[in-house]
């Protein structure tokens, strides 16, 4: 599936050990950025302010410029925003009640939106390769980047895979704020509804994606990546899988903005061999796991009597309930 850069000096050991840092770095930023929300508004509102300049200045000769990569970038940081402000965002009103944007209903619905938003970004990318470059590898040149890519069957799987995981995303308006204690007061931005087999099936997808569409980034940002908000959100921060998600991705581009020969060049960049059989096994396996979630969810849907987008739908799963005592 991959191919490490030999000629250049490297060994499976070094780049694994740099993948390693490459994760253990992105889990401790998160874990840093979301514990203070200080911390959180420098790394999301200020460090993006500051990095743009940078791009559009003194980087613009490497900086990435095409539509995609910009566009994830921003938006992934206009996540990491409105996270930090339905955590944090309150105060009293003239009556001396006070008010809080977690309790707001339409603010609610903007972390569904802005993930369904970022989702629909690559679905289009999947098509756009697919169509571009059916069944011939390519050498794509533009905007200061550089990549292979060979389109076929498996992006129009993994672009419908993508479409069902935007239609299981679910308990929209269930979304609270985490209760602070002596051992985490992050006040993290718990989803109970989204669930281990919703986020496996993302994982997969998104794998699929990066390695249909950014194949000689894939080592690093679809699976370093997708990986260090999981580990979180199956240990110390339960139930908060997309705020850790935004935080590690909106980290993960501007560094990828910065330093582009990271992923591009020398020794411990990592390409992919292009090999078709591994391109359609990955996006089959995209499509099928998002094809059981959602059949599972029209189940769930069936039995309970309950529409899927608005109130919670799975209450009755052991691993709901542990992240809703989570909650304030």
């Amino acid at each position: 599936m991959f191919s490490f850069n030999y000629d250049a000096g490297a060994s499976a050991v070094t780049v694994w050990l740099v993948w390693i840092a490459v994760f253990v770095s992105l889990f401790v930023l998160n874990e840093i950025s979301r514990r203070n929300k200080y911390c959180g508004f420098a790394c999301f509102i200020v460090l993006p302010v500051v990095l743009s300049i940078l791009w559009f200045t003194a980087l613009g000769d490497t900086a990435y410029h095409d539509w995609f990569h910009l566009a994830k970038v921003y938006s992934a940081t206009a996540g990491c925003i409105g996270f930090w402000c339905i955590r944090f965002v309150g105060g009293k009103r003239s009556d001396g009640t006070r008010w809080r944007l977690a309790d707001n209903k339409i603010a609610l619905c903007f972390p569904p939106l802005i993930l369904a938003i970022n989702i629909c970004e690559a679905v289009a990318r999947d098509f756009q390769v697919g169509n571009l470059y059916n069944g011939v590898l390519t050498r794509v040149e533009e905007n200061n980047q550089v990549q292979n890519l060979i389109g076929g069957s498996w992006n129009y799987m993994n672009g419908i895979a993508g479409i069902l995981n935007i239609l299981t995303i679910t308990g929209w308006l269930g979304i609270c704020i985490r209760k602070k204690t002596d051992k985490d007061k992050s006040q993290d931005m718990l989803w109970p509804d989204m669930l281990w087999f919703w986020i496996v099936a993302y994982d997969i997808w998104n794998f699929a994606y990066t390695y249909n569409c950014l194949p000689d980034h894939a080592w690093y940002c679809g699976f370093a990546l997708l990986l260090a908000p999981t580990v979180c959100a199956f240990t110390v921060g339960k139930g908060a899988w997309l705020q850790h998600r935004a935080h590690t991705l909106a980290l993960w581009c501007m560094f990828a903005q910065t330093f582009p020969s990271f992923i591009d060049e020398g020794k411990f960049a990592v390409q992919s061999t292009h090999n078709e059989t591994a391109l359609f096994v990955v996006s089959l396996l995209a499509l099928i796991a998002n094809v059981l979630v959602f059949v599972y969810m029209v189940y769930k849907v069936v039995k309970a009597k309950r529409l899927p987008y608005g109130k919670d739908l799975y209450t009755d799963l052991a691993k709901y309930k542990e992240v809703k005592e989570l909650a304030e």
